[in-house]
């Protein structure tokens, strides 16, 4: 249904999306309590010429504040800070003395989310009665590109530094592992931007061609470039990417129905499917499914999905006049749905700026080029490095995640480097596998435990 997607159109986005099962409904006071607290707080930017209350970025914070080291993750495209949320409570778990910064974009401040506080959420946004952000109006939006972003980052970065007295770890999935990278190599008024770090720590993501493996090359010839660029300029401000699904034409329409689905998941996961009847033919499963089993028919591996949006999950019931889900996989339906619970319904950037999305992809050199210069980009200190680097790889690149992470390694002053492979995940998996089955987080933990000691 969507092998034509391109690349960049999951980066860590429509699985986060489809994989957005519990984006709406928070967690019951008595499990909040028994976990502590998972604060989403605000913090002021540098004005962007956006609509009042988007000159602010927000971070979703799991773990101890007394921790004196920070993992600050930032998330893939059409991702938000969620996709973070069971992967963090794991982490914290098992290395004491960290906390866990989930990064969400200024973006996110323009999705109308109040739909989920409605008793037919489905009919709020369904039947058009959400606000939605009219490209037209939206000129702002093209000047979101990745020096915004990583200029946004720093001050999530110098919050959770305290002024240097505690270590700062940035990481992050797929196109927030390439920005994890823009951020170290970026020119801060001659500061490099590895000074503020301790470690990277990168997640089937990153430049130097990790994509590659993929089958969907970058995007960065110059006159490829010049092409979208003329095309922002022109009003084409928002990344449309997601319209291929299937699911509507607007920015937004794809995001809207995953979050959807994943709030009826959480909230009723064994209530006969509310969306079932209005997805478009299709998309819609053949048989009555359940909440809980429409999700589990969109981020399943086994439903066709490609690799970078799916997870290994489980199966339709084998009977039943409604089929619910069987979980047979590494990454349960029910932690997807966990994940998305809460506190604040931010599953999916329903407004991906098209500017940020040449920009990560001019990145991919990883080098001070003329184009990089063009768009501002001050990649001025990849030769400098000198912090230690975690690099993760699924079978989603088949092997080039590792290998270009080796070639940033080769090509700067990093002193150790750690790098993982669990060929039997899908690109999402990392996010929401199971404790137990997930490689990831259960080789970061020593690699994070390493910079404490």
């Amino acid at each position: 249904m969507t092998g034509g997607l391109p690349r960049r159109a999951v980066l860590g986005g429509i699985l986060g999306g489809l994989a957005l099962t519990s984006a709406v409904g928070g967690p019951t006071a008595a499990a909040a309590a028994g976990r502590g607290r998972e604060p989403y707080v605000p913090l002021s930017v540098g004005a962007g010429g956006g609509p009042v209350g988007t000159d602010r970025v927000h971070v979703l914070k799991v773990g101890p504040d007394t921790a004196h080291t920070i993992l600050v993750l930032v998330p893939g495209m059409f991702g938000a800070a969620n996709d973070f949320r069971l992967l963090a409570r794991d982490l914290v778990a098992a290395v004491p003395g960290v906390q866990v910064w989930a990064f969400d974009r200024r973006e996110e401040n323009l999705a109308d989310r109040a739909g989920f506080a409605t008793a037919d959420p489905a009919a709020y946004y369904l039947d058009g009665h959400y606000r939605s952000q009219d490209p037209a109006r939206s000129a702002f939006a093209a000047r979101w590109g990745l020096a915004r972003t990583v200029t946004d980052l720093r001050t999530v970065v110098d919050a959770a530094s305290r002024g240097g007295r505690r270590r700062v770890v940035l990481g992050g999935h797929s196109w927030g592992a390439t920005t994890a990278l823009a951020y170290a190599a970026w020119d801060f008024d001659g500061r490099p931007g590895h000074r503020d770090l301790a470690a990277l720590a990168l997640v089937d993501g990153g430049v130097r061609g990790a994509f590659d493996g993929t089958g969907e090359p970058v995007h960065n010839a110059p006159d490829e470039v010049r092409q979208r660029l003329a095309a922002i300029e022109d009003g084409a401000v928002f990344d449309l990417t997601l319209s291929a699904v299937g699911l509507g034409d607007r920015a937004e329409s794809t995001q809207i129905w995953y979050q959807l689905a994943g709030w009826y998941a959480h909230t009723d996961p064994d209530g006969r499917s509310v969306l079932q009847p209005r997805m478009p033919e299709a998309l819609r499963p053949p048989v009555p499914v359940t909440n809980a089993a429409l999700l589990g028919t969109l981020v399943d591996t086994g439903f066709g999905w490609p690799n970078d949006i799916s997870v290994h999950s489980g199966h339709l019931a084998d009977s039943g006049d409604v089929r619910g889900w069987t979980d047979t996989g590494i990454t349960p339906v029910s932690r997807v749905a966990t994940a998305y619970a809460g506190p604040e319904p931010t599953v999916w950037e329903w407004y991906w700026p098209a500017r940020l999305s040449v920009d990560l992809d001019v990145t991919d050199p990883y080098e001070d080029t003329a184009l990089a210069r063009s768009l501002g980009l001050r990649l001025l200190h990849t030769a400098g490095l000198d912090v230690s680097l975690y690099a993760f790889e699924t079978s989603y690149a088949k092997g080039t995640i590792v290998s270009a992470a080796r070639e940033v390694v080769a090509n700067s002053r990093i002193p150790y480097a750690r790098y993982e492979t669990d060929s039997g995940m899908n690109h999402l998996d990392p996010l929401f596998a199971a404790p137990s089955h997930n490689t990831f987080t259960r080789t970061l933990a020593p690699f994070l435990a390493g910079l404490l000691a």
